[in-house]
């Protein structure tokens, strides 16, 4: 076998042209932190199919009422216990107008449909579900404010203060905590008139407890980072780094604690108008209508089944949706 001897010089080689910054350079797109957690939100499926979902219900809570022109106490009499029926759909029996086989719209010679059916005073369900809807959520948004801007000041205030100012401040919650949630209903509605605005106030109450608690251990945990101690060397005012720097940090966990206290208000609200101490007629209620449905169950289940449906598809996308931000937001579950 030959060999090939080469012999081996300087015009054999070349230099390399490397770009010694090219190692250093970002080759993928930066993005933020909110932009990151909003991602990694919208590849959660059950998340999305949750807001979707809550979206279309806050939709119909709105037009749904004014949908077919009748009022949430509108009765006829001739009209009571009508069943469920909507056109196009007539091919399953749940919403074909037909009771124990019977097609009770031809029998009384109806030409209208309820979609919902009507009630024993010939109310329409599908007016009154969505009413009831309604005022559920706007109980919820109540709710909802009040736990960020009570319970969030007031945990931020005793968590970054600390001292006889956080052992005060605890102690006040103690005991607002220590009476039950029934009682503060009772009482109130002896003070105030039974309605809308005795049940906000009452949830309302105590609904921020749970937030603040959680805000001050976030904010025990945060006053003596790095970033603080440098914004108070510049001489920044307590007020100024609990509201421009503390409370955007806990912010991932603000939202997370508040869309787990939605579903709670909302099945609050429905519990206390189901045992006749929330909201009284003639406005309607999921939790009121639930009790009436309750009492004819047994003849009449689809009186029961549309608010029952409605309410238990707000509570799990709620906590659904909670579920996703947890996750979204939580830099300990990144994959």
């Amino acid at each position: 076998m030959a060999t090939v001897n080469q012999e081996v010089s300087k015009e054999l080689f070349a230099p390399a042209d490397i770009d010694h910054s090219s190692s250093e350079r970002i080759a993928g797109e930066s993005v933020s932190a909110w932009r990151d957690s909003l991602r990694r939100y919208v590849k959660s499926v059950p998340a999305m199919v949750s807001t979707i979902i809550i979206a279309l219900t806050i939709v119909l809570s709105i037009v749904g009422p004014h949908f077919f022109g009748y009022g949430i106490d509108d009765q006829n009499i001739n009209l009571q216990n009508m069943p469920p029926k909507i056109p196009g759909l007539t091919w399953i029996p749940a919403f074909d107008g037909k009771y124990q086989g019977v097609d009770v719209y031809a029998q009384k010679h109806i030409k209208k449909a309820y979609w919902f059916g009507t009630d024993a005073l010939g109310r329409d369900i599908w007016t009154r579900t969505w009413s009831g809807t309604r005022i559920s959520l706007i109980i919820a948004l109540v709710a909802t404010l009040v736990d960020i801007f009570i319970g969030v000041t007031y945990g931020s205030i005793s968590g970054y203060i600390g001292g006889k100012t956080d052992t005060i401040m605890q102690r006040i919650i103690e005991i607002i905590a220590g009476i039950p949630s029934l009682v503060w209903i009772i009482l109130l509605i002896l003070i105030m008139q039974p309605g809308l605005f005795a049940i906000t106030v009452a949830i309302t109450a105590t609904s921020w407890i749970g937030m603040a608690r959680l805000i001050r251990g976030e904010m025990m945990k945060l006053k003596n980072q790095e970033f603080v101690l440098a914004s108070r060397t510049l001489g920044a005012k307590n007020s100024r780094i609990i509201f421009r720097h503390l409370i955007p940090n806990s912010l991932g966990m603000i939202i997370i604690n508040t869309m787990f206290s939605i579903p709670t208000a909302i099945f609050f609200e429905a519990f206390l108008s189901f045992i006749g101490l929330g909201i009284r007629r003639p406005q309607a209620s999921l939790g009121s209508m639930i009790n009436e449905g309750f009492r004819v169950l047994m003849i009449y289940p689809y009186q029961i089944l549309f608010p029952g449906v409605i309410i238990s598809l707000l509570l799990i996308c709620f906590n659904l949706m909670g579920d996703g931000l947890r996750d979204a937001f939580d830099p300990k579950l990144r994959r």
